[in-house]
């Protein structure tokens, strides 16, 4: 804010002026104008955002907005006479906007619909609620900051802490590999045993492993896909992985040509500690010698054991009397 000053140049009144403009920011403040400076609930330069983007919620509107639905929410019980409010209000319409489509933000006046407010025990204002995505059973207290920066934070870690883990996909053709691994910073690329060799338990051991590592590790972001032995051979010898070395795993970033490659077993703890060396920088990568080729289009596994090839039926053979067969030229005894 600006605001004039009316010192009379004696020490006297440099003092009462000194306290008369820190009154009008303190009450500027209050009131929401903000001012220069800032503390962990100001302004602080946030971002200008959208009020549109709060919802205003009803009592008649309250369950079908927020707890029938399956988005996350952050709502904020206001008074409208409150100042802490005023001041949270561009904050709270920032962190709306930048979380537009991903996480909701509503406003509740808890003086007209004081249900609501009784409901969720508001106390004092402004109180905000977090209403995970999903079921809602009941709300739980916000605890993160009151910048826009603060809420947009915690809200961020509270979809990753709740995010679904991500898809290991099976390398069915390129489209699935430029997904998992040119649009991604790092890809874990399986190549497991044939059917064959494990039968469709076997396989789903594997595949609950890649499962249980991509959950734990979700909020990296990496791309999680699958093959099995020949199936993509190309791709394996560009990634130097075959052989009789299945199942193998390696950790590809495309983008720098690199790959890692685990020297270890197939299993959770081994994999684990492998990936936590690649975070830490502690495995030195290999240069790809090859330029990853364009993979075939791949028959997806139907979730069942493998059949061996049909052999040719020789039975009939045993009917065949040898002695009647004709011998083409045959040649005299000497």
């Amino acid at each position: 804010a600006v605001v004039s000053t009316q010192s009379t140049g004696t020490a006297n009144g440099i003092v009462a002026e000194a306290l008369r403009l820190a009154t009008v920011v303190a009450n500027d403040r209050l009131a929401g104008k903000g001012g220069s400076g800032g503390s962990s609930g100001g302004s602080g330069g946030s971002k200008k955002g959208n009020p549109a983007d709060v919802i205003e919620l009803t009592s008649s509107v309250f369950n079908k907005e927020v707890l029938d639905s399956k988005d996350m929410w952050l709502v904020e019980f206001y008074a409208p006479w409150c100042g802490h409010c005023k001041k949270l209000a561009p904050e709270w319409a920032s962190a709306a906007t930048t979380l537009k489509g991903k996480v909701k933000l509503g406003a509740v006046d808890a003086t007209q619909f004081q249900d609501l407010a009784g409901r969720y025990g508001v106390r004092g204002y402004p109180t905000i609620k977090y209403f995970p995505a999903g079921a809602k059973l009941d709300a739980e207290e916000y605890d993160g900051g009151r910048t826009a920066g603060d809420i947009v934070a915690w809200a961020e870690a509270k979809l990753e802490e709740f995010a679904e883990p991500p898809e290991i996909r099976e390398l069915l053709n390129d489209e699935v590999f430029a997904e998992e691994c040119r649009e991604k910073s790092i890809c874990l690329i399986s190549i497991l045993p044939d059917i064959l060799d494990t039968g469709a338990e076997g396989r789903n051991k594997y595949l609950n492993t890649l499962k249980e590592l991509g959950d734990k590790y979700k909020k990296r972001k990496w791309g999680w896909a699958w093959s099995f032995a020949g199936e993509q051979d190309k791709l394996e010898a560009a990634i130097e992985v075959g052989g009789a070395g299945y199942p193998a795993i390696v950790a590809l970033n495309i983008k720098k040509n690199a790959v890692l490659h685990h020297r270890g077993g197939f299993s959770k703890d081994s994999i684990n500690e492998f990936l936590q060396y690649v975070i830490a920088g502690r495995i030195a990568p290999s240069v790809l010698r090859k330029d990853v080729p364009k993979l075939r289009k791949a028959t997806p596994w139907d979730g069942k054991d493998g059949q061996m090839p049909e052999e040719e039926d020789y039975s009939d053979l045993d009917d065949i009397d040898l002695d009647e067969v004709p011998v083409e030229n045959a040649h005299s005894e000497l």
